[in-house]
Formats: structure tokens, C-alpha cells, sequence
């Protein structure tokens, strides 16, 4: 259930007259009808032929038009929206009644037994919601104590939730980004927009940052994105902030509708943007010799490892960075691919952002790469691809278990919506690389010998890969590696020490993205292959020897886990 609290008015018989009004442009109202008010002296045109508009909203206002005019609140109409989730059953207009009061006693306007209290009226002209209407001046002249009546109502929605056994919304941590407003959302529709200016625009902006290597480039690439944009300065001439507006949506002045990047979301705000983007590794410390979306997807499978730690602050600084990733993928994906990514990416926004402030610093190497993709257009069979999305399936894992820990409630349902869009996608986008790969398996005796090998590099996962559909993929990719001057043994432990496999659905799909990206690295020369050669004996030597010597007693009886790079 969700309450929302609207921007004051003053027109009590305006409001009224949006409640009620139907056909032409309000197709979603039926049945219009008042379902509780105040006592029992409210009219309801609706059911009392006599009844009109007019008298609703003196009953209403009575009590404002009683006190001095100076004494009255310049906004006083109150408005409060009850809606249900489209899986809830429909509730009675004696449910709805009750659900009424409790939201006026919960935010202050109408306590429960205040004779006293300010007027209100609930109405129902659609199934699966109310509007609350009330005058902001009390019958005794005073003004009712209804500050944060929005955290209050959303309390009492909670509760209500339970007693009547409705979808449970998670409750947010005050950082989610700003929902479209009713009116927003009906001029959108009038216009034949499928999203409203707002969204649009924050859609937009997140894009720009996710390209931008500085703030410079921000402005830059703001200015050709086909939005009005205003920047805003100091007096001494530095920039503190900007505005921008989306063509063709104006006021009833024609004057164009202006959102600053605050208003959009709380991270889009010049400041934290300025901080995004001052923190990045510069190109130079960018390999140009490696394949980009290698050194992405090397840099998204290292986030789990930072949410591993201790620092907070580290961690929000890579959830954020990789948020970006999303935001830049639908530009060059294949257009098959787009409206996922796009979902993905939509989803992730509100997972992107808590409480904890993120230190950006910590994540530059990732913002770097997340750059050089968001420049390079996807190649080829789309192998690239394929292979950063299995990493961030994993990433998206272990942030919803950050986010979990920390009973961030809205932040972890966002991340589940996310794992959805982005295990399609890859299911998409890995088929023809992987279908190459399948076309090419090798003879069954080198087959045989990828079996044994893969039940001793990863024991705990052989079964489960040698089973998979795509092991002959898997088969094919280390007769690749060998064949390009690698140690197939040596890459495959290599590829399972990266990262645990824990949390991967297809461990054989995973290795084989691992070898792929590692066996594009140089083969060592024939000299090195020797040097390694003469150095295992020695090291499996000191191990032997390590093994055989008498240990000290411990207390620490905890496995070993995998190194994590």
C-alpha cells in the first residue's frame, strides 16, 4: 500500500471537481463516491441527487472561512492518495472507510475522537484506490499537528498492510529518487510519452555521467543530449549546479518545465557528480593493447571482493561505479539486447544509492574501464559482451548480499528486479558465442583429458561442469589456450582461484569466459614455459616438506577459501 502526501492547494472546489469528474481525459475514474468524512454532515453528489460540488467544498471550508483571513493558511487543502498493488484483492468501500480514518489519525489531521479536528472527506473512483481530501484549519481555529505526516502515514500503510493482509512494500531509507506526480504522469500520457519528462531526464543524465571523464565533459555531452540546459554559477563565476528541461514540455505559460539534477535524484546533483567524475583513472593508465570489455569484466569481478571488506565506504563507492557500468551498456548492445539492459539498468538506479557515503576514490580503476567500454561498440559474436554480463550477474549477487547485511530493504528488492534483466540478457547475448564454441569441440580423448583435469583444478564443482551443456564449450576453449602456447593446467587453476563459484548458476560457463579473457594474454616464451617447468618440482617440494612438518595446535578449525585477487 502506498500513501502519497500531494503538494498543498487552494481550491478546496477544484480538487473536489478532479475527484469526481469522469469521461474525456479521466477514462481510470468510475463510479465516483465518497466512502467516509469527518461525521456524517458531508453531501456526496454522487449519491444525493440534491447534493452539489459546491456544498462539499463549503462543508470543507467552513472552518477556514471562520478565522480572521490573515490567520489562514495560504495552501490549506490537504491531500493524501491510498493505492493498492495490482495483486491485492479489492477492498470494500467499508475497508476503504476504515482505512481512511486511520490515515487522517495517523498524520495528524483528524485524531481519533477529536471532536475538533479538521474536516475531511475519502473518495473512491477507481478499485484499487482512495483520495483523502481535508482543510488544514481545525473547527476550534487551530491548526492540526501534522508534521511528517508522510513518515507517518507510510508507518500506518505498513501496518495496514498486515492487519488486512496486503503486498508488504519495503519500507526506504529516505534516498530513492523522486516519483513522478499524478499530474506529471497524466500530462505524460495526454502527450503520448511513455515516460514522464522526469523520468526521461533522469534517464538521460545518467547516461552522460556514465561517458563522462570529467565535468567539463558532462556539460559537453549535456549540451548535445536534445535537452534545454541552464548552468548555474556563483557570483565569483564557479559552477554550483544546473537545470535542465525537456523540449516541448511546458507550463501553461509556454515557459519550458525546469529540473535541477537534485530534484531528478539525490546523487545527480552537481556536486556528487563533480565527485564521480573527479574520480577516474586517467587514459593513460589504461592498457591500450588489452581488449576493453576484458579489462571491464576484470574490473566487475573484483567487486565482490571489495564488498568483502570492512570499508563501507569503499564498498558504496564500487556499487555506484558499477551502476554507471549499467547505464552505458544499451549504447552500443545489439538492439535485440537494449529493452533489457535498459530495465537493468532502470532496476539498479534505486540499488545504487544508501545512507553510506561513498568514498569515489576507492573505485577508479572500475569507473576507468567502465569508460572504455561505454566508447567501444560490441565486435564480432558479441563474445565481449556475453562475458562482462556473466561478471555482473555474480556483482549484482554479491551486492544484494551487501545490501541485505545491512537491511537496506528497498535496495536489495531493486537488486532482484536487476538479477532478472540481466540473467535474460545474458542468456541472449552468450548463445552464439557459446554455439561457436560447442561447433568446435574437440576429439573425444582431449575431452577426456579436460575431464580429469577439471576434477582436479575444482573438485567441488566437476561433476556439475563435466554435466553442464556447455562443457563442450568449456572443452573447447582450453584446447584454444593451449593451442595459442598455454598452460592449460596452470590457466584453468588460475581461472577457479579468481573468484569463488559459489554463487554462479553454470560454474561452466564461467570458466569459460575466465579462460577466454586470460588466454588473450601473451603465451609465455618458450624460455619462461621452461623457467616454470624447472620451478614446480621446487615448489611441490616445499609444500611436501610444509605439509610433513609438525604443526602448532590451533584453535582455528575454518577451511581454507580460495585466494580472492
Amino acid at each position: 500500500m502506498i500513501p502519497s502526501i500531494h503538494k498543498p492547494g487552494s481550491n478546496t472546489a477544484g480538487a473536489i471537481g478532479y475527484l469526481y469528474r469522469t469521461g474525456r481525459g479521466h477514462e481510470a475514474h468510475t463510479d465516483p463516491h465518497l466512502v467516509a468524512s469527518l461525521d456524517s454532515l458531508a453531501p456526496d453528489p454522487a449519491r444525493d441527487p440534491e447534493a452539489t460540488f459546491k456544498q462539499l467544498a463549503n462543508y470543507l471550508d467552513l472552518p477556514v472561512q471562520a478565522v480572521d483571513p490573515s490567520e489562514r493558511p495560504s495552501r490549506h487543502v490537504w491531500h493524501c492518495s491510498v493505492r493498492t498493488a495490482p495483486e491485492d484483492p479489492t477492498l470494500t468501500d467499508t475497508q476503504w472507510a476504515d482505512i481512511a480514518r486511520r490515515m487522517v489519525h495517523a498524520t495528524g489531521i483528524a485524531p481519533e475522537g477529536d471532536d475538533s479536528a479538521c474536516r475531511w472527506i475519502a473518495v473512491r473512483h477507481a478499485d484499487d484506490h482512495i483520495h483523502i481530501l481535508a482543510t488544514k484549519v481545525r473547527q476550534d481555529g487551530t491548526k492540526p499537528r501534522d508534521s511528517y505526516s508522510y513518515k507517518r502515514a507510510q508507518a500506518e500503510a505498513r501496518q495496514i498492510e498486515a492487519d488486512y493482509g496486503l503486498r508488504r512494500v519495503t519500507p526506504g531509507d529516505g534516498t530513492a529518487a523522486k516519483r513522478p506526480t499524478r499530474a506529471e504522469t497524466e500530462k505524460a500520457h495526454r502527450a503520448g510519452r511513455a515516460r514522464t519528462p522526469r523520468e526521461q531526464l533522469r534517464a538521460t543524465i545518467r547516461t552522460v555521467v556514465a561517458v563522462s571523464t570529467s565535468p567539463e565533459e558532462f556539460f559537453h555531452y549535456l549540451a548535445g543530449s536534445g535537452m534545454q540546459v541552464e548552468i548555474l554559477r556563483f557570483p565569483s563565476g564557479d559552477i554550483r549546479g544546473f537545470k535542465v528541461a525537456l523540449d516541448g514540455d511546458t507550463n501553461a505559460q509556454g515557459q519550458p518545465i525546469w529540473f535541477s539534477g537534485s530534484t531528478l535524484a539525490p546523487d545527480l546533483s552537481y556536486p556528487q557528480i563533480r565527485a564521480r567524475l573527479s574520480a577516474i583513472e586517467p587514459a593513460a593508465s589504461i592498457s591500450r593493447q588489452s581488449n576493453p570489455w576484458h579489462q571491464a569484466t576484470a574490473a566487475t569481478e573484483r567487486i565482490p571482493h571489495h564488498l568483502a571488506g570492512t570499508d563501507d565506504a569503499a564498498a558504496q563507492a564500487h556499487i555506484t561505479a558499477f551502476a554507471e557500468a549499467l547505464d552505458a551498456l544499451p549504447l552500443h548492445a545489439p538492439a535485440n539486447l537494449r529493452p533489457q539492459l535498459r530495465q537493468a539498468a532502470i532496476a539498479f538506479e534505486r540499488a545504487s544509492r544508501s545512507r553510506i557515503q561513498a568514498d569515489h576514490q576507492h573505485a577508479r580503476a572500475l569507473r576507468a574501464a567502465i569508460r572504455t567500454i561505454a566508447r567501444q561498440p560490441v565486435a564480432g559474436d558479441g563474445a565481449g559482451l556475453a562475458m562482462f554480463l556473466d561478471a555482473a550477474v555474480l556483482a549484482v549477487i554479491a551486492i544484494q548480499r551487501w545490501h541485505s547485511s545491512r537491511h537496506h530493504d528497498q535496495q536489495v528488492a531493486a537488486t532482484h528486479q536487476t538479477l532478472l534483466h540481466l540473467q535474460a540478457s545474458y542468456g541472449t547475448a552468450s548463445a552464439a558465442p557459446l554455439a561457436v564454441l560447442t561447433q568446435r569441440t574437440p576429439p573425444q580423448q582431449t575431452v577426456q583429458r579436460w575431464e580429469h583435469l577439471i576434477h582436479q583444478a575444482v573438485p567441488t564443482h566437476a561433476d556439475q561442469i563435466v554435466t553442464d551443456p556447455i562443457w563442450p564449450a568449456l572443452a573447447t576453449t582450453l584446447t584454444n589456450a593451449q593451442a595459442a602456447g598455454h598452460d592449460p593446467t596452470r590457466l584453468l587453476h588460475q581461472a577457479a582461484d579468481q573468484r569463488t563459484l559459489d554463487d554462479a548458476r553454470s560454474p561452466a560457463q564461467v570458466l569459460t569466459w575466465r579462460l577466454q579473457r586470460l588466454a588473450q594474454r601473451p603465451a609465455p616464451s618458450p624460455l619462461a614455459r621452461a623457467a616454470m617447468a624447472r620451478s614446480a618440482p621446487a615448489r611441490q617440494g616445499v609444500a611436501s616438506s610444509a605439509a610433513s612438518a609438525p604443526q602448532p595446535p590451533s584453535t582455528n578449525s575454518a577451511p581454507n577459501h580460495r585466494r580472492n585477487r
